[in-house]
């Protein structure tokens, strides 16, 4: 039977997602000393964080919005969603091409502004229709910058439209090369895509090696009369150097999910108001991934789909499990197995995985664990956080 424990919620998440955590659970917006967190858009860099908490389910993709150093540094695995809203954001591009080569937006301000009779409003439409002349899809280069979940999504969306795609992502995994469309081309670099593309999309987290990836000098790289799509993150792209684009008729169009002051009032920036995961279907998604990722750790110490800590799982073989965040140091593994042999407790089985500077222990072992123990290999230096998670 699973534990009985207790989850803030931050936001609104899916029921359908909640749904997901075992009945045992107390889960509510109000839970004092919660063992996780689930959020959506609720940003945690400022508020205390309880030291109960082991985890934080992120129900989306980017996890901007938490302290995820600071909870690495105290063992917390910070969870996310990554592909679960790949279609809703995938659906949201496709349509902000036809936004940009059709013209839509202007269009639509212009009928918006239009007055008299509907005589009058007829004539006044086939005298301004001439300004919103558009292109089709079909035939035309779409650059993708980034070829995970979302980005080979929308390769394969764009193909199937009749486009020529070319992508680049130097850090493309191999599960997401797999997904990938063989009619995608390999660009060399960015500045190689952005030279070719009529439609450029991004779709990269923001890191500091992807702030203002699209700058001044790519911007005047772009092939005249360029769509540039961006339903990743804001900071990717500098917006003084669009707004330049803009201006100088380089960039025909600028579409994203991110209001700005600066743009709003050039007639070919079109901004939603963040729309990308904002469907039923991708807040279900998210919501059960992320309730079914945090409840197997809370539960049997697995990780998956943790942008702090590595993934790994083990089967359990035996009733009595201890689940370690470490610091990836030299030795740790030889410190955990001595303190257990010392103890006189058999090693049934173990994994051990990194990811950068942190690092996670499973250990199962043949008998129960003492308290006494459990302290002795808590005191190990580099040992974050340790969880003894004897079986049912």
């Amino acid at each position: 039977m699973a534990k009985a424990q207790k989850i803030l919620t931050l936001n609104a998440i899916s029921k359908r997602g909640l749904a997901r955590l075992p009945n045992t659970y107390t889960v509510g917006n109000d839970v004092a000393d919660p063992d996780a967190i689930l959020v959506r858009s609720q940003v945690m860099h400022e508020m205390p964080i309880a030291d109960s908490v082991l985890a934080i389910g992120r129900a989306g993709a980017g996890t901007n919005n938490i302290p995820v150093k600071a909870m690495s540094e105290r063992g917390v695995v910070v969870f996310n969603a990554p592909g679960a809203n790949a279609n809703a954001v995938k659906e949201l591009v496709i349509a902000g091409m036809l936004m940009g080569a059709r013209n839509l937006f202007p269009a639509l301000n212009f009928v918006a502004g239009l007055h008299g009779d509907d005589e009058s409003l007829h004539k006044q439409v086939e005298a301004g229709k001439k300004h919103f002349v558009g292109h089709e899809l079909p035939g035309r280069t779409l650059g993708v910058i980034g070829l995970g979940a979302i980005g080979s999504l929308v390769a394969d969306a764009a193909i199937r439209l009749g486009m020529h795609v070319i992508g680049f992502d130097p850090e493309i995994t191999v599960d997401a090369a797999w997904r990938l469309p063989s009619q995608v081309k390999k660009a060399a670099s960015v500045d190689d895509l952005v030279r070719h593309a009529d439609f450029i999309s991004l779709h990269t987290p923001l890191v500091p090696a992807t702030k203002d990836l699209i700058n001044a000098d790519r911007v005047k790289l772009m092939k005249k009369g360029c769509v540039l799509l961006n339903f990743a993150r804001d900071g990717i792209v500098n917006e003084e150097a669009v707004l330049a684009g803009l201006n100088e008729n380089r960039l025909h169009a600028y579409v994203c999910d991110f209001p700005s002051n600066l743009l709003r009032q050039h007639a070919r920036f079109v901004a939603l108001p963040h729309l990308g995961a904002s469907t039923e279907e991708a807040e279900e998604n998210c919501a059960i991934m992320v309730a079914e990722q945090v409840s197997d750790y809370l539960e049997n110490g697995h990780i998956l789909n943790s942008v702090n800590f590595p993934n790994l799982s083990l089967p359990r073989e035996s009733a009595f499990r201890l689940a370690i965040a470490n610091a990836n140091v030299p030795n740790m593994l030889g410190q955990i197995s001595t303190t257990l042999a010392g103890a006189g407790l058999n090693i049934h089985n173990m994994v051990n995985k990194s990811k950068g500077d942190q690092a996670f222990t499973l250990v199962d072992v043949d008998s129960a664990v003492s308290d006494a123990v459990i302290a002795q290999l808590a005191a190990i230096q580099g040992v974050l956080r340790i969880r003894y998670l004897p079986a049912d």
